[in-house]
């Protein structure tokens, strides 16, 4: 489990990105993290794998760092003792969108990430996070938030990091639960609707929720949903640009749809078609 819950210092530093940066920032800069503890051999394998030029800036990221992001959400012993993993973030032209690849990471999936830094307000930029051997990721989400700061003058809230991490927090223990594909898919369904219709209440934001996992056939505890209903109440006390998060969900939705027409998920689907014929043929087992 530690590595596990350390990995959200990858999202940590991906959410703290002044929103303005990459706007401001140049098509193809590229900022390259490096975790602390990483040998120096490792550090040249790892610019060699992700095909860093010569130059590049490089910033090193310590799991003192890491501390300082999760200390409030996770258990000390959990967040680990070494900045190992690694990333390189490469601007991409205005609509691009967010593309995000992981290497020897473990558990949150890059649909989360993506799905978490939309939230934040991050877009159009090609995300690469990687490590020597499979660890948790969280120096190389450090890394990013240091490098995103250092590129401009203005910082996303912090109360808006703590709650984009919440929510990466959330759905990765979802998807232990729900699946990774499905509990991703769950969040973008909900930001989705509550983007296009502002929740007023707790029974508003209730209903989106159950209406969500509803659609995509998934069962949530009492414990789920008011967990949930926190979290996005939290997120409604926020400035956060819900007209973006919108937009931006369009790349969840098309990962949403693909997942939905992949192997995996039409057996999802039909285990979920299995299981309602056969309630059905309970019921009438009972009337007969």
């Amino acid at each position: 489990m530690k590595k596990h819950f350390s990995i959200f210092l990858v999202l940590v530093s991906l959410l703290t990105l002044p929103v303005v940066a990459l706007a401001d920032a140049v098509v193809g800069d590229q900022v390259v993290t490096l975790g602390e503890n990483l040998t120096e051999e490792q550090k040249k394998a790892l610019l060699s794998e992700m095909e860093a030029p010569e130059g590049v800036e490089i910033i090193t990221v310590t799991n003192e760092e890491e501390h300082t992001y999760l200390g409030d959400y996770i258990p000390k012993a959990q967040i680990g003792s070494k900045a190992i993993s690694s990333s390189i973030i490469t601007i991409a032209e205005p609509e691009a969108g967010l593309q995000v690849k992981a290497n020897n990471i473990t558990w949150v999936t890059e649909d989360m990430y993506t799905n978490a830094l939309i939230t934040a307000g991050v877009k159009d930029a090609t995300i690469y996070i990687t490590a020597p051997f499979q660890v948790s990721g969280t120096a190389a989400l450090t890394g990013l938030l240091k490098a995103y700061e250092l590129s401009s003058d203005q910082v996303i809230p912090e109360d808006v990091k703590k709650v984009a991490n919440e929510e990466m927090v959330k759905t990765a223990e979802l998807g232990d639960k729900l699946g990774t594909e499905q509990a991703a898919a769950l969040m973008a369904l909900i930001k989705e609707e509550i983007a296009k219709n502002a929740p007023q209440t707790d029974a508003d934001l209730r209903a989106i929720i159950e209406a969500a996992a509803a659609e995509l056939g998934l069962t949530l505890t009492e414990e789920d949903i008011n967990s949930l209903i926190a979290l996005f109440n939290k997120m409604k006390e926020l400035n956060i640009d819900w007209n973006q998060v919108g937009e931006q969900l369009n790349i969840a939705k098309e990962k949403l749809t693909t997942f939905l027409q992949s192997e995996e998920g039409q057996t999802f689907l039909t285990r979920l078609q299995d299981f309602i014929a056969s309630v059905f043929d309970a019921i009438r087992a009972l009337f007969s």
